[in-house]
């Protein structure tokens, strides 16, 4: 039964109760005291008057203090009901028999589906690319409140609460895969049941704690992620060359370096072609909402907010970045790590392996912290050194702190790269129209690892896959496949 009908029966059963009670208390006290005795049903009558606030009818004056005592108190019982039943009783109660109600199994005719136990971020952008390629996938979730959310939104659910079977309304006999995103002993243990009821498909795992990826693997998962260190290494490897070289191979050749700069609105060549702009430095890639795009030519359009990847001299890049209107983004000083849960600790490490500098602002103080604070309050940030920062990357858990301050970070110091992590896919462009340069959520990341998987295919070979060589005898950049993909403006 129902919570709201458990509630609507008690407050009937005590409502009898009450009238029952005041009307017998109400014939006493008429006869003892007011000399004026009533029948049951004529004191039952006047206790549903009072009760309901309607009004009386032969009775409505008293003059023995305790009778008019009884009165009151009925007729503040009933007020007060009514504003008790209304919200707390009747409201849920009619919701839950007018609302659609959440499936509690799956229909007959589902099969060869993806079973997504719990829905969260790092399943938001796989649900999204299995429905692209009309893959059918069915969220299995255990708390109400979000198996209605998943299934206002167009998605196939069944709710289950945590204690029942919850596989077993699943038709787990004809999926084709598991992904299991629950808290770690929850995976585990839906992962044994499984195994337990003979499904072989694979089942993916993503985890938490990384020293459960084994424990995970053991208990029958075909292979476990740790979504955030993974995003923790993609931002620590956009942020350092050392880590992660851009242009590899860019060493060779003398005299020249990788800059970058962002187009701004107010540049003369904003939303006019490459070839207008005739930048004297080489053109070799052009990153827009976190994505690398190297197939440029002459006409490709200058859009605001991308961010141009130069190749020159000292004097070339500084005149490019003239022409511009621009500053070019700084390549020196430390990095500012905004952050210290899992992915900032990751981060963090990360960079110190490779020696570069860097600084920890994190709200308390504790170890590897070197400013603390919040990071929304523009002082901590002025005191943590952003003006002369290489990078500011914000490892926030909240996508609305991240974008609030990225806004305040880019409102103090236009030249300074800002690498965002965040958690919904959905909020991508909403932060690189804030002022991120570079963002990359936990649900993209993980829900192309997994695509790529369900999908039987290998992922998407990376763009930023390029190394400098030469070509027909000449300094050139090549993709993956040692295509030329742009000349370097250098003598051979």
């Amino acid at each position: 039964m129902q919570r709201s009908s458990k509630r609507l029966i008690a407050l009937i059963a005590a409502l009898i109760a009450f009238v029952i009670v005041t009307s017998v208390l109400y014939q006493i006290g008429m006869q003892r005291l007011e000399g004026k005795p009533r029948t049951f049903w004529q004191a039952f009558e006047w206790a549903g008057e009072t009760l309901s606030t309607t009004g009386y009818g032969a009775d409505s004056a008293w003059k023995h203090p305790l009778m008019v005592m009884l009165v009151v108190v009925v007729q503040f019982v009933g007020v007060f009901l009514v504003f008790l039943v209304i919200p707390i009783v009747l409201v849920p109660f009619l919701e839950e028999r007018f609302e659609e109600k959440v499936p509690r199994a799956a229909s007959d005719k589902l099969a060869n589906h993806v079973l997504v136990y719990r829905f969260g971020p790092a399943v938001e952008t796989l649900l999204q690319r299995l429905r692209s390629h009309e893959i059918p996938s069915l969220v299995l979730e255990t708390d109400e409140a979000q198996a209605r959310a998943v299934m206002e939104g167009g998605q196939p659910v069944v709710f289950s609460r945590a204690e029942e079977d919850v596989l077993g309304a699943c038709r787990l006999a004809q999926a084709r895969a598991i992904v299991a995103n629950g808290r770690d002993q929850e995976n585990a243990a839906l992962i044994l049941r499984a195994r337990q009821m003979g499904f072989r498909g694979d089942i993916f795992a993503f985890v938490e704690d990384p020293s459960h990826r084994k424990p995970m693997e053991l208990s029958g998962a075909t292979a476990a992620y740790t979504p955030r260190h993974i995003i923790a290494a993609a931002l620590a490897a956009h942020a350092s060359d050392r880590l992660s070289p851009r242009l590899p191979g860019l060493d060779q050749v003398g005299g020249v370096e990788r800059r970058e700069v962002r187009m701004l609105t107010s540049s003369p060549f904003c939303g006019r072609t490459l070839g207008e702009a005739a930048l004297p430095a080489a053109v070799v890639g052009i990153w827009s909402l976190s994505r690398l795009h190297t197939r440029i030519s002459a006409d490709t359009v200058l859009e605001p907010g991308t961010v141009l990847e130069l190749v020159g001299d000292a004097a070339s890049l500084d005149e490019s970045a003239r022409l511009l209107g621009a500053k070019l983004l700084r390549n020196n000083g430390p990095f500012l790590v905004a952050g210290f849960g899992e992915v900032g600790r990751k981060v963090h490490e990360l960079l110190t392996d490779m020696d570069e500098d860097v600084r920890v602002i994190e709200r308390y103080a504790g170890p590897n912290v070197d400013v603390a604070g919040d990071v929304l309050d523009a002082s901590v940030l002025e005191r943590a050194g952003l003006a002369g920062a290489r990078a500011l990357v914000l490892a926030l858990d909240s996508d609305d702190s991240t974008l609030f301050a990225t806004v305040i970070a880019r409102d103090l110091v236009d030249d300074v790269t800002i690498i965002a992590r965040v958690n919904h896919a959905r909020n991508l462009g909403d932060i690189h129209r804030a002022g991120a340069d570079f963002a990359l959520s936990i649900s993209g990341i993980s829900g192309e690892m997994l695509s790529a998987r369900l999908l039987g295919r290998q992922a998407r070979a990376r763009e930023e896959h390029r190394r400098v060589t030469r070509i027909d005898g000449a300094w050139a950049i090549a993709d993956s496949e040692g295509r030329a993909i742009a000349r370097l403006r250098v003598a051979p």
